[in-house]
Formats: C-alpha cells, sequence, structure tokens
C-alpha cells in the first residue's frame, strides 16, 4: 500500500524532525529503509518529514514541515507549570517505580553513602524514578528555576526568536503523501501536516497534485489540531496516521489493474499524544465527511492512552495489539498480542490471534497486498521479536479460495523482510551459510538478497518438518538473486519503491550513490537501469508518489549547506545510458537559505581510533579556517542501533552555531550503521568501548589539527547520544570546555527497569547478570562521577517529563548526584526538565525554539565567554 504510515522507534532514539532537514519516512510496505516488518517499529505515522536522530536543533516535531525517521528518515510552554494544569499533562500510564524506603536517601546525604559499592549499594536518588510525584516536580521547577536564573531566559535571546522564525516559516517544503484520487477529476489528493505560527499544534491539510505544482498552493483544512485541544482540553501533538488501504477498503472505490487511477482512502486511524509522548490514542477518522467516527453512533474504532499498535485488515477489522485483558504487554512495556477486533464489537472480546513471550520486546503483524504487481500475492504478516535485533517471521499467502497457513521463515533471526511483487526481499545482518539457505552459496552480512516468495515458503515449510527429501525438493527450486554485496567501503541503507521500481540507498564512506533497479518483464528478476556513478556529500532521499499506480517519485535532496529541494520524478525514465539527473520531471518545491552559508565548505576527514580502526567525520567550517586552536567547535554523535549520520541542510545549527564563526562536526562512530551491520555489531555489549574511543578520537584530531583546543570543543547528543556524551563527561573530562547530555540513558544499572529500557538489552547488555560486573558499570555516567575532580567541564542535561521512552530520572538522579558530590567544587552543572515533548524533548514550535537556544547559547557562552558557577 503506498499510503504512509508513521514510525515511532522503540528505541532510546529521538526522533528530530528538522523543518529544512530531508530525511524522509517511507512506507513499510513498499520500503525497507526502516527495515519495518517485524521489528520493534511501531506502526504509527510520520508524514514525508525530514529526520534527525536527535541532531542539531533539538526536538523538532513531525508537525513542523508537513521526522527520525527516523523519519525517514522527526521531533518539539516551557515548563511552564505555573501556567497549565500539571494534570492536563501529567504521564499517569506510566508505571511507578519502587519508592526507597530509606529515610536518609532524600536529604542531608553524606558523600560515603553517595559514594557505596555502585556494584551492590541501594541507590540513593531512587525516588526521582517517580514521574510525577510531588518531590519529582518540585525538583523539575526548582532546577528550571535556577538554570534560567543562572544563563537566562531562552525565549528573550536573538537566537530563539531566528530559531522560532524558522520553524514557522511559509517557505518550509510541505511534504505530502498521495491517499488516492478526486472523483470525477482523478486528480491526486495529496495530504500534510503542517505548524506554523498561528497553528502551533497544527492542521491537517490537503490540495490536489495541480494545485500543489502550483506558486500559490489552495489547502484545505482536514483537522484542525489546535481547536480540538482546545475543544477537549487536552495539549494534542500530531502522532501521524495509519490507512485503511485501498485495496481493502470495498468503498475506497480503488480498481485493481485500471488503466487510470481511481479509489481513495476513505479512513484512518488517528494517532494523537498527550503532551509528545510516545503513549497515543487512537481514534478512527473519516476522510469523506472529515470527521471522527464516533465510537457509540457509528461504532468507530477507538482505544484509550498506550503504546498500541493497529493496522486494518479490512474496513472493519483490525489486527491490534494494545494493553488489554491480563499480560497484554511485554516487559518493555509493547504489545505482546494481537488480537482481530471486528468493528462493533469491544476490544476485550477480540480474539487473540497472535502473541510473544512476556520477556520479548513485542509482537506485530500486518497485511501486505502485492497484487499490484505483476507475479505478486496477497499475504499476511506476524513477528516475534525476542530482542531489538531478533526475530521471528511467520507469512502465509492469501488466496481467493483458501486462507493458507502461517509458515515460519527459516532465515537468521536478525535479518529484515519485505515484499515486491513475487519477491521476498531480505537484508542480512550475519554470513548466510549454504546449509542454512539451501543453495551452494554463502551470502555475505550486509548484502540484500531476494528469491521467490511462494518458492522460500515452501522451503522454509520443508525445513520445519523436517524431511530430508522434502527439503532437497523445495531447495532445489531456490534461487536467490543478489542485489547488493556490500565491500570494505560501501553499505545498504534501505530502499524505496515505485510500482515497478527499487531504489536503493548505498553508502559509500558515508557518501550517498542512489541505484535504480526495474522488475523484469512478467515480474521477473530485478534489472539495473543506473544511477549515480560515485557517492556525493548530500541527502537525496526518494519516496513513491503512489507505487500502487505509478513509477513517480518524490525526491528530496539537500546537503549540510544546501538546502532542501523537493523534485517530482519518474523511475522509468532512468536509464544506463544516461547519467545525471535524467529521471527528474520537475523542481516542485524549494526552500530559501535560511543562514548565510556563503563562506562555509564541508569536507571529510578520518580520525584513528585507539585501536587503529579509521573513523570518519564530517566537518563544516568557514573558508580559511585558522587552524590556532581558537575556533569554538561543537561536535556531534550517536553511535547506536545501526543508524548512520549522513549530510543533510540542518537551518538551526547554521543559525546557532556556524553564523557566529564556529565549526559543526559529526563523527560516523562505530555503533552506527554507516558502514553496514559488522560496524554497528562492532561496538555492542561488552565492544561498547568502542564507540566512546572512536568520539574521543575525533575531538583529538581535532585538537591535533589545530582546529580547537579542549577549551574551545564542545560535544552534544541525545538519547542514546546522551549516554555518549554522559560518557564523554566521566570519561574524558578535559578534552571538553561544555557538554549538552539530552534526554538521556545513564544509569545503566536500572536502564532496563526503566519504562522501554528493557527492549535495549541486546544493545548494551542485562544488568541482572554479569554484564554488569564485566562492562556495562565502566560505561554507566551515572556511576562512574569522580568525587575527587576540582573541575568538570560545563554541563547541561535536558529531558522531558512526558519521555515515556527514556525514563526523564536518568538526567534527574545525575544531576542530583552532580551537585551533591560537587557542593563546594569548580562543578558547573545546569538541568532544564521540559514538562512536555516526549522523547523529542519539545511539544511545539515554542518549546522546540526554546529548547534549542537554551543548548546552543549555553554551548557558544562556555566556549567564548564565561558561565556563572555553582553558587
Amino acid at each position: 500500500q503506498n499510503e504512509i504510515v508513521t514510525l515511532t522507534m522503540t528505541m532510546p532514539l529521538t526522533f528530530v524532525f528538522n523543518a529544512f532537514n530531508t530525511r524522509q519516512v517511507h512506507n513499510p510496505l513498499t520500503s525497507n529503509r526502516s527495515h519495518l516488518i517485524g521489528k520493534q517499529l511501531s506502526i504509527l505515522l510520520l508524514l514525508h518529514n525530514s529526520l534527525q536522530l536527535l541532531r542539531p536543533g533539538l526536538a523538532f516535531s513531525a508537525a513542523s514541515s508537513s521526522s527520525p525517521s527516523v523519519p525517514p528518515r522527526s521531533p518539539s510552554t516551557i515548563i511552564s507549570a505555573s501556567h497549565r494544569s500539571f494534570h492536563q499533562c501529567n504521564p499517569s500510564f506510566l508505571p511507578k517505580p519502587p519508592t526507597s524506603t530509606r529515610t536518609s536517601t532524600k536529604m542531608g546525604l553524606s558523600k560515603e553513602e553517595i559514594l557505596s559499592d555502585p556494584h551492590t549499594a541501594e541507590d540513593p536518588y531512587l525516588y526521582l524514578e517517580e514521574v510525577e510525584s510531588d518531590e519529582s516536580i518540585a525538583f523539575a521547577k526548582s532546577a528550571n528555576e535556577k538554570c534560567l536564573a543562572r544563563l537566562g531566559d531562552p525565549s528573550e535571546t536573538e537566537t530563539y526568536e531566528r530559531v522560532l522564525k524558522v520553524l514557522t516559516s511559509d517557505d518550509r517544503i510541505p511534504h505530502v503523501s498521495v491517499l488516492g484520487y478526486e472523483d470525477g477529476t482523478g486528480e491526486m489528493l495529496l495530504y500534510n501536516f503542517w505548524r506554523d505560527s498561528k497553528n502551533p499544534k497544527g492542521l491537517w491539510r490537503k490540495t490536489t497534485l495541480s494545485s500543489y505544482q502550483s506558486t500559490n498552493t489552495e489547502w484545505t483544512t482536514v483537522l484542525d489540531l489546535d481547536e480540538l485541544a482546545k475543544k477537549e482540553d487536552i495539549s494534542w501533538v500530531w502522532k501521524g496516521y495509519v490507512p485503511l488501504p485501498r485495496s481493502l477498503d470495498p468503498q475506497s472505490g480503488y480498481e485493481p489493474h485500471s488503466p487510470t487511477p481511481k479509489g481513495r482512502v476513505t479512513r484512518v486511524l488517528l494517532n494523537l499524544s498527550r503532551g509528545g509522548a510516545d503513549a497515543i490514542y487512537l481514534r478512527e477518522f473519516d476522510l469523506l465527511t472529515e470527521s471522527f467516527v464516533d465510537p457509540e453512533t457509528e461504532q468507530g474504532f477507538s482505544l484509550p492512552e498506550g503504546k498500541t499498535r493497529a493496522r486494518y485488515k479490512s474496513r472493519d477489522v483490525l489486527l491490534v495489539g494494545a494493553n488489554v485483558g491480563e499480560n497484554a504487554l511485554t516487559d518493555s512495556g509493547y504489545p505482546r498480542t494481537i488480537r482481530e477486533w471486528t468493528r462493533g464489537t469491544a476490544v476485550e472480546d477480540a480474539p487473540i490471534v497472535y502473541e510473544a513471550e512476556k520477556t520479548d520486546v513485542s509482537c506485530s503483524s500486518y497485511l501486505a497486498d502485492e497484487t499490484h504487481r505483476e507475479g505478486g500475492a496477497k499475504y499476511e504478516m506476524r513477528a516475534r521479536s525476542m530482542t531489538f535485533y531478533n526475530s521471528e517471521y511467520y507469512l502465509k499467502r492469501i488466496t481467493s479460495d483458501e486462507e493458507g497457513e502461517f509458515v515460519k521463515l527459516t532465515i537468521a533471526l536478525n535479518t529484515d523482510v519485505s515484499l515486491f511483487g513475487k519477491w521476498m526481499m531480505l537484508y542480512l545482518k550475519e554470513d548466510w551459510s549454504s546449509d542454512d539457505n539451501g543453495s551452494d552459496r554463502v551470502f555475505k552480512s550486509g548484502s540484500l538478497i531476494y528469491v521467490d516468495a511462494q518458492n522460500f515458503l515452501d522451503y522454509s515449510k520443508a525445513k520445519g518438518e523436517g524431511q530430508d527429501e522434502d527439503i532437497a525438493k523445495a531447495a532445489s527450486k531456490l534461487s536467490y538473486h543478489v542485489l547488493f554485496e556490500p565491500t570494505a567501503t560501501t553499505s545498504y541503507d534501505g530502499y524505496s519503491a515505485t510500482k515497478n521500481y527499487l531504489i536503493l540507498d548505498i553508502l559509500d564512506d558515508v557518501k550517498q550513490h542512489l541505484k535504480f533497479y526495474k522488475l523484469g518483464e512478467g515480474g521477473g528478476p530485478f534489472v539495473a537501469v543506473g544511477g549515480d556513478e560515485e557517492g556525493q556529500l548530500r541527502a537525496a532521499h526518494a519516496s513513491g508518489v503512489d507505487s500502487k499506480e505509478s513509477d513517480l517519485f518524490w525526491l528530496t535532496c539537500s546537503s549540510y549547506t544546501q538546502p532542501s529541494t523537493l523534485y517530482l520524478a519518474d523511475a522509468s525514465k532512468c536509464s544506463t545510458d544516461k547519467s545525471g539527473d535524467e529521471y527528474i520531471v520537475r523542481e516542485l518545491k524549494a526552500l530559501p537559505h535560511m543562514y548565510d552559508s556563503s563562506n562555509l565548505e564541508v569536507s571529510q576527514h578520518f580520525a584513528t581510533s585507539e585501536d587503529g580502526t579509521k573513523i570518519p567525520f564530517f566537518m563544516v567550517s568557514k573558508k580559511g579556517l585558522v587552524l590556532d586552536g581558537s575556533n569554538p567547535t561543537l561536535l556531534y554523535g550517536y553511535g547506536g542501533f545501526e543508524i548512520s549520520l549522513t549530510p543533510r541542510y540542518i537551518s538551526t545549527v547554521g543559525i546557532s552555531w556556524l553564523e557566529r564563526g564556529g565549526v559543526y562536526v559529526e563523527a560516523n562512530i562505530r555503533g552506527g550503521g554507516e558502514y553496514g551491520p559488522d560496524w554497528h555489531q562492532s561496538a555492542l555489549k561488552k565492544n561498547r568501548n568502542k564507540c566512546y574511543e572512536d568520539f574521543i578520537a575525533v575531538g583529538k584530531h581535532l585538537i591535533d589539527s589545530k582546529i580547537c583546543t579542549p577549551a574551545t570543543l564542545a560535544c552534544r547528543g541525545g538519547s542514546n547520544g546522551g549516554l555518549l556524551t554522559g560518557n564523554m563527561l566521566v570519561q574524558a573530562p578535559d578534552l571538553f570546555g561544555a557538554i549538552h547530555i539530552a534526554v538521556p540513558l545513564l544509569d545503566m544499572k536500572r536502564y532496563h527497569k526503566l519504562l522501554a529500557g528493557a527492549s535495549w538489552m541486546a544493545e548494551y547488555g542485562d544488568p541482572d547478570t554479569d554484564d554488569w560486573e564485566e562492562f556495562l558499570y565502566k560505561y554507566s555516567p551515572y556511576h562512574n562521577i569522580d568525587a575527587k575532580r576540582d573541575n568538570y567541564p560545563n554541563v547541561l542535561l535536558t529531558t522531558s517529563t512526558r519521555d515515556d521512552r527514556v525514563h526523564p530520572a536518568h538526567a534527574r538522579k545525575m544531576v542530583k548526584k552532580l551537585w551533591d558530590l560537587g557542593e563546594g567544587k569548580n562543578w558547573s552543572v545546569f538541568y532544564y526538565e521540559n514538562i512536555e515533548g516526549g522523547h523529542g524533548g519539545a511539544a511545539d514550535s515554542k518549546q522546540e525554539a526554546f529548547m534549542t537556544s537554551l543548548s546552543y547559547d549555553f554551548m557558544w557562552r562556555a566556549l567564548t565567554s564565561t558561565i556563572p558557577k555553582n553558587e
């Protein structure tokens, strides 16, 4: 189905949507960019937004441009608790951690208590894990007041005004998704979510393709979120929607294989969040009447707040995972069961059709209709995710005369699976031996291969039944094809789809290629038809306009210094006989320069890590940079969950840092996906030190190159990147003059007991095992503060009360411990906790601008002037 769905990652990854970034969200049924199927991506929504992974410009919500994206490839009045009701934004759905019974844990702690053995001692700040307790809220309010008293009110700064102007500018590109065709005219119906100064919570609106291509697009409002929030007295934040696919809806007017496109999406499942949390309210919305489908009078689907996953199986049946009944959630807080919920019945009475184990991360199910492609069929997929990376897949082919049966796919548990026509696409995260794949070949980790789906189902069934003769017979029918195989410098970063084409995103030393492949005659094997000849320092992201009907696609291009441009393109115009951009039909929208980049240049360099590994990094700086160590330099990194940091336009960095004369650096450290699965896996668990060593190596390279000195070097990261920068504070404090730690993980002894933390043990390790003694405690910043130090660099920690992915207690407890241990010392520690915002850190444009200016102004002042010390 080409209709766009929202993706909200369950990893400690902040989807930061920057209005001027270009990473786009792709449909998981026609794109493998997010490797979604069966993995730990909740099916919510991100429109065609730009995504940053808590990259510069903290907390940009999906609404800011029309998310990171996450995503693809997503995020954002201030703690003004005195001006709003806490009842309105209290995260009452969050589990209550146990409260410490020690009366001495809250006030008057001795350093002996605080510094007692981290391997055995009770956590003296456990009480701050109670998200909405009076003490926790009082702590946040007091810390916020102290922070603003010392640093000033960001909303009174020039940075705030300029960033807010950018975030609410009408010059932003309104990315759209097609939800069908207008009756009579056959015009494409394009939908967009938009926020600006007049509509801070946002408008969901629509237009036609012809109007969208004009200079003055005419929009019709479908839903006004500001009016809805006011009417219902709830601070709603848009989290996207899941459409009822046209092919599954007899009322859509869809006609498969019609010579002209027909039909429209008639209903969607809207996902609305209170204050920006991951947990959403699910409410069915009718696109014909442009109103909610009433649960009482119209039997509309509706579910209360929770980390719900829902997809349409038909117009009147949902496949839904929700907190319904006993043991409905995993230890990670995600759905453990899948129910088939029929319209007009109680969800509690819906039969459970699939379930995972309590210790699993999650389970999921969806319907994939590939009948619009030659040789394609209709399938139902179920997946059980035992860890963040390992899943079991069960696939059933649905025919007109029989339901078929689910077959467990005989693939490695960390393989990503998707479907395209008659083909099953497999992205391998480890070498796949001939003994396991039924051929005489070994397929390399990081490869994208494909095989006839029905033949592979037959082989998987035979393997499951264990009869050698049947296995051999089924294996003889298998024919694997390699679409991409990695080299020492290249990696696969996902694909996008049109009706007949795959557009592969390939990285070569983190520089991007787009490669085009056409479905062969009769739905046969893919044929290479062109693309980029070499990697480029840019972001170019493709997304099918309507992959059920055409080969048109949206193409958005940008770089660190070049604003985004949106093109309408046609994959059928791509040819191996040509080079360049012959597939571009026309330029649709172009973002103007939001800051002065005329004197800037972008370069790529390599640092050498402790074990000799070469670590790439991008640097944006003014031309003719004087190498005297005086340049204020900001180093950003993430290093986790196979997420790649690639070039893209970031207006907030330009305004807040580059225009001031600063140098901006992004480090492609291990743990990310820049060089494929091996690059990621080399920094898991006991090898986590590798990503920290890589980051330190880049910092030292900058200093050795006389770009900066420790006094003029800052670092910044959020979520998993907050764990990174938290470790910089305790492992390399003398390397930095300022550190910003945003929505972080910091307590690695208890992270798995807080909110979604249990789902990340495949990345970090299990603190309840020998992992803690062997390696986890070594990179738990909370347990490695050095009380004997007289100095720590200036540090700002920020989080959100409404973050229901990474618990705010990580930041709260770290700050309290730093304050207590640093009493009387030269430790300059600042803390700000936003009451709203979820894991993105902010819930609207004003909050985004506030948090952005707070962090960047803090770092700039710390490197160039003075920051007030502890009182």
